[in-house]
């Protein structure tokens, strides 16, 4: 916004006159003195760049008109309506995670909790309501911060009991460069204490194909079922192969079998059993309902609830 403001700074010109008159500190002037002609001044120009974005530049020239307009140009800056839509959506994303902080992924959260969420997450679903999904953008690791999805709920709930631990848990889209579909997989880090090492002893993974129905509607196909990069703890791994006594063939066997073991089971459709393949996997519809660099919201339609995600480095399988 331009703002021009014409203004008098107008004095008369005898003001300027006795100002400009060389005359001794605290001197009188008498009338009968000679006067001097007053000097002009070469000023230079003056910028001031004020905090709250107006700048002001102005000459001052005296002259012997008693009265002489002085103009300068005010220039206000106003926020662009872009940049305060993009303040307003972090300030909803924000909301938005400290809303679901506490509540040990949705586990915890009570009805009042779940509300609170639910009216947070639309309040950031409205500002990308109309975009198609970017794939490019969806490829990546995304790590689970909330969910009130039944399935995943209960496996969080198993994590209460004393010989099973549940950490991580992430969905990594595989679909860079592609028009339609990618590649999902849902990862869950899990241990059993003292066998494997805390929270990250081992990987379940269920892999899926999704392909993409209209701009937000995606549809899953899961394939298989995976268990495997296991890490042993340092208990069992002593008790395998003793520090102090000298390693076996045997031994060593066993906890290279344990490192590298690995178990894949294949879900209808995908099994070599023919009577299997014509029955279709299991799937599901997803709709991706927020998309950013580093937030991703999900809701699984058919009451499969709602998944909050960010972004984080990415996972190997």
């Amino acid at each position: 916004m331009d703002m021009v403001v014409v203004g008098c700074c107008s004095l008369p010109f005898h003001f300027h006159g006795r100002t400009l008159q060389k005359t001794r500190v605290g001197a009188p002037l008498h009338n009968n003195e000679p006067k001097m002609q007053p000097t002009a001044l070469k000023l230079p120009m003056i910028s001031t760049h004020l905090s709250f974005g107006i700048s002001m530049k102005d000459r001052w020239r005296p002259t012997r008109s008693s009265w002489r307009p002085t103009r300068f140009t005010c220039r206000a800056y106003t926020e662009s309506s872009e940049s305060q839509a993009a303040k307003d959506l972090q300030k909803s994303k924000l909301d938005l995670l400290r809303a679901a902080q506490n509540t040990q992924r949705g586990l915890l959260a009570s009805d009042d909790q779940r509300a609170t969420i639910e009216e947070a997450m639309v309040s950031v679903e409205q500002y990308d309501a109309s975009i198609p999904i970017n794939l490019n953008e969806l490829d990546g690791t995304w790590l689970l911060q909330y969910t009130s999805a039944s399935d995943v709920l209960v496996l969080l709930q198993a994590a209460s009991l004393p010989f099973f631990q549940v950490g991580q848990i992430y969905q990594k889209f595989e679909c860079k460069g592609c028009d339609d579909g990618g590649i999902v997989r849902n990862i869950v880090r899990w241990s059993v204490p003292s066998i494997l090492q805390e929270n990250e002893g081992a990987t379940l993974l269920v892999a899926a194909k999704f392909s993409l129905l209209s701009s937000r509607n995606i549809y899953l196909q899961f394939e298989e079922v995976a268990v495997g990069n296991l890490m042993i703890s340092e208990q069992l791994q002593a008790l395998i192969a003793p520090a102090f006594l000298p390693r076996t063939s045997l031994s060593l066997e066993i906890l290279q079998f344990l490192r590298s073991f690995e178990t894949k089971i294949p879900l209808l459709g995908n099994s070599d059993d023919q009577a299997d393949r014509r029955r279709p996997s299991p799937g599901g519809l997803y709709y991706l309902s927020y998309l950013d660099r580093d937030m991703l919201l999900g809701r699984a339609l058919g009451g499969g609830g709602v998944f909050i995600f960010s972004r984080t480095q990415p996972f190997q399988v």
